[in-house]
């Protein structure tokens, strides 16, 4: 293999790990309070069953990071890219603080704000994201759009258990 290959599936590598790392880091304070604390809560009937958002967060994990490999692989010196992965990790902190607001802290109305944070950086990060790679911002669609609909849910929740 060629160095540059081996430098490419490395960043690759370090890209998806990153976000799967924020994922396991949420997940700390999301799994023990999900048996309990999210069972008690009243939910809306557009609630999808718990066994769906792993699945779909490792997913959307795994798109951050091939995003954020093919923005860093146009050369952190290239114009734009550091903005572009700065804003990046933004979201990336902010989908984790999400999780220790709702989860973590039991308030609905916490993970509202940050979740609403949340979509806006997501949304600056997309933007960059297409002006450097088209393919990287189409592939965090996904995620804007299942935290679009995250929005509602946690403020439905917030709504009927005030």
């Amino acid at each position: 293999m060629r160095k540059n290959s081996t430098v490419m599936i490395s960043k690759l590598v370090a890209s998806i790990v990153v976000c799967q790392l924020a994922g396991f880091v949420g997940s700390l304070f999301t799994t023990p309070n999900i048996p309990v604390w999210y069972a008690a809560l009243q939910k809306p009937v557009f609630t999808p069953p718990d066994a769906v958002f792993g699945p779909v967060w490792i997913t959307l994990y795994v798109l951050m990071g091939i995003a954020a490999f093919l923005v860093w692989n146009k050369g952190i010196r290239s114009e734009g890219v550091d903005i572009a992965l700065s804003l990046f990790v933004i979201q990336l902190l902010l989908n984790t603080l999400w999780s220790i607001a709702f989860f973590g802290l039991h308030s609905p109305f916490g993970g509202f704000i940050v979740i609403v944070l949340l979509w806006v950086a997501i949304l600056f990060t997309m933007l960059d994201f297409f002006r450097i790679s088209t393919a990287a911002g189409i592939l965090l669609v996904p995620y804007i759009l299942w935290v679009s609909f995250a929005a509602v849910l946690n403020l439905s929740i917030a709504l009927l258990n005030q």
